[in-house]
């Protein structure tokens, strides 16, 4: 059977839970495989996103993140969500391309010395939140997260943006409970109190990932799915 691409996103399966249409596409109805890139192409960017730091080869990574789930589907067994499932597909493979070009930076330790001067180090400009207007608060939200340390970015993208719970997040990214709460609560601490207090409407409208991007990471994928069949 040939995989055929929708244009339509998503497709009006919408009160199927991930799992039903995991064991469909199982079951030999892979068209429905879309449906699961669809639903949940911007949680999967944005956990790319936190670790790679960079907008273009996310979208690469998303591919392969789907490719490897497609392959790996059968192997999905519902003890997590799908979606922490996937996530933490997506993080295996940022972490691989991440060491793949020599700039691992590591998501399971935490960084060592004074954080306000790591944060520093990774972001020289003036500071952003005595330069932004309150109508770019989205994008200064984006920058004082992409700038701290791995450990912190990852845990804050993935609980505060993408509202994930702390144990769906302490498995996706391989810790425990304990070190997901310890870790966010320092992140709030580097972003400052008054940061979070103006961006925190702004929160889940940050590291969007739009239609125009939904759909070609979807058609990518399809189409390489195409390939190896």
């Amino acid at each position: 059977m040939m995989l055929t691409i929708n244009p339509a996103c998503p497709p009006p399966v919408g009160d199927w839970t991930d799992e039903h249409v995991v064991t469909r596409v199982l079951q030999g109805e892979v068209l429905l495989f879309e449906v699961l890139m669809r639903r949940h192409n911007q949680r999967i960017y944005r956990a790319i996103r936190s670790i790679l730091r960079d907008d273009s080869e996310s979208e690469e990574i998303m591919q392969e993140t789907y490719v490897r789930a497609f392959e790996h589907l059968a192997q999905f067994e519902g003890r997590a969500q799908f979606s922490t499932w996937l996530t933490r597909i997506a993080v295996n493979e940022a972490i691989k391309r991440s060491a793949a070009r020599g700039k691992l930076d590591p998501l399971n330790t935490e960084p060592d010395g004074d954080h306000e001067a790591m944060l520093a180090s990774e972001n020289n400009t003036p500071s952003p939140e005595l330069n932004a207007a309150r109508g770019e608060l989205a994008t200064l939200l984006e920058d004082s997260i992409l700038a701290l340390p791995a450990a912190y970015r990852s845990v804050i993208m993935l609980r505060d943006i993408e509202e994930m719970s702390t144990s769906e997040t302490a498995e996706a990214l391989a810790i425990t409970d304990t070190n997901v709460k310890v870790r966010l609560h320092r992140a709030h601490e580097l972003l400052r109190t008054e940061l979070m207090a103006r961006a925190g409407a702004s929160g889940p409208q940050a590291f969007t990932f739009q239609a125009p991007r939904c759909n070609r990471v979807v058609d990518a994928v399809l189409q390489r799915l195409n390939q190896n069949r």
